[in-house]
């Protein structure tokens, strides 16, 4: 149990709306949008600047305190729950948008705003933050810089690590530091990469610095049908062997084509075997020509469909299907366990034909949406939550899948990262001086423990 006289002194530095306490409001942190499940905090403080975020991590580390950081709550690993209890800094509040230097090419920005609202406000200035996370409407930049967050588009803009110029942080100490900067090629240690990606394991960020890129100047958006996975994942390589570098190359398998369908998303046939989206940028000159090339590749690969669209309406119509098809997936079941794995491109259709060989032998409904370019697979399992074996297959499957992805070379995450959820995967692809040598440099951030516990690192044996 949290000591009172902590929470005393939270409400003191807090306000009276500044902390939660009662069962009914504290009882939400106890989950996030995986299936990990953590013990419900006794506390959760809502901070509006950097100086309260110091206060509350120095009086958590003063009375031994386990504390998180948390977002809007979209995490797919269990990076944002409490498996000890404890406090819950919730980041919501820190929402600003402090710069927008177009000289420089960046902007200023609290842990709080939201992905899509930022991309939103920069669209009016011809400029956008290039990762673009199928969350985008509800996660937080803070989020995403903790998971390093990719998205469709990642395949040429690159993940958010190669967006972040600098960053504020609160250490699990209480110490505001400031790291990288407006200018390039900050001397010393990359501390800014070693942060993004941590998973709020390392300390809190409360304000960031984030490159932004001018929109392209033209689009071009290509929706393939195919009758075989084989064809489209063909497609896919043989794109980027001839020197198209896509924006997105965006793949559906059947089963999501159908809930798609269903859910009246998107007008793709149902009995197609896979979609396929490309997405071409950049300057008008030579777009027409590489998205030729394309829908030669494809009907060279067998397409039985492709529909190319240039208006920004028509392509949303395109896209409609893809952004829609995790919540399509309630059409095929109530609850899903979602998989985040990358492999080789060259693995891609042999991995899937191993996830449904998985799918089968577990009897569990297995759906893969994929992000083809960069070879990062999501197959969803679907199962009923009311039946406890169908769960226990599910997460038989997900294991299955993982060491599947490994053996091809690949990894165990693209974009969710570790959180609590994946845990049991880190030894299958890291060797124990590799993981101690991790540990030792979470020691130096957080030597108490204190900070986000629980996540990327298996305990100590």
């Amino acid at each position: 149990m949290t000591n009172r006289q902590f929470l005393k002194q939270l409400q003191k530095l807090l306000g009276k709306d500044g902390l939660l306490t009662s069962p009914s409001e504290v009882m939400l942190y106890a989950y996030d949008s995986s299936m990990a499940r953590g013990i419900t905090p006794e506390a959760v403080a809502l901070p509006r600047t950097s100086e309260q975020v110091a206060a509350i991590v120095k009086l958590a580390g003063k009375f031994g305190v386990p504390f998180t950081a948390r977002g809007a709550g979209t995490n797919l690993s269990g990076g944002t729950i409490t498996p000890k209890g404890g406090l819950v800094i919730s980041l919501t509040r820190m929402d600003s948008i402090l710069e927008i230097d177009i000289p420089n090419r960046c902007v200023v920005v609290e842990p709080g705003v939201v992905n899509l609202e930022l991309q939103n406000i920069l669209e009016a200035k011809s400029y956008q933050f290039c990762p673009d996370p199928a969350s985008q409407k509800a996660s937080t930049i803070g989020g995403n810089i903790a998971e390093n967050a990719g998205g469709p588009h990642c395949l040429k803009y690159g993940v958010t690590s190669n967006h972040v110029l600098g960053l504020e942080v609160v250490l699990p100490n209480g110490e505001i530091i400031n790291l990288g900067g407006k200018a390039a090629d900050a001397p010393g240690y990359d501390l800014v990469g070693l942060l993004v990606g941590s998973e709020g394991t390392f300390g809190i960020v409360t304000k960031a610095i984030l490159r932004i890129t001018p929109v392209a100047k033209g689009v071009r958006t290509l929706l393939a049908i195919f009758d075989q996975l084989e064809q489209a994942g063909r497609a896919t390589t043989e794109i980027i062997a001839a020197g198209i570098l896509p924006a997105a190359l965006e793949i559906m398998d059947k089963l999501m084509i159908w809930a798609v369908a269903q859910s009246g998303e998107a007008l793709y046939p149902e009995g197609a075997e896979a979609a396929l989206i490309v997405e071409l940028d950049g300057l008008e000159e030579g777009l027409g020509r590489r998205l030729a090339e394309c829908v030669e590749i494809c009907r060279a690969n067998n397409a039985r469909e492709i529909s190319t669209a240039l208006a920004k309406e028509e392509r949303e119509r395109l896209w409609a299907g893809r952004r829609g098809a995790a919540a399509a997936g309630a059409k095929i079941s109530p609850a899903f366990l979602v998989n985040d794995g990358t492999v080789p491109r060259d693995k891609i259709v042999e991995v899937l034909n191993q996830v449904e060989e998985i799918g089968a032998r577990w009897e569990v409904r297995i759906g893969s949406l994929f992000h083809a370019g960069d070879g990062n697979l999501h197959p969803n399992i679907y199962y009923n939550p009311n039946d406890p074996e169908e769960l226990e297959h599910a997460h038989f499957a997900a294991h299955e899948i993982t060491e599947v992805c490994i053996r091809a070379g690949g990894t165990i995450t693209g974009e969710h990262g570790i959180g609590m959820e994946k845990l049991y995967a880190m030894p299958l692809l890291f060797s124990p001086a590799e993981i101690a040598l991790m540990r030792s440099i979470k020691q130096i951030f957080d030597p108490a423990g204190i900070c986000n516990p629980g996540k990327v690192l298996p305990e100590a044996q």
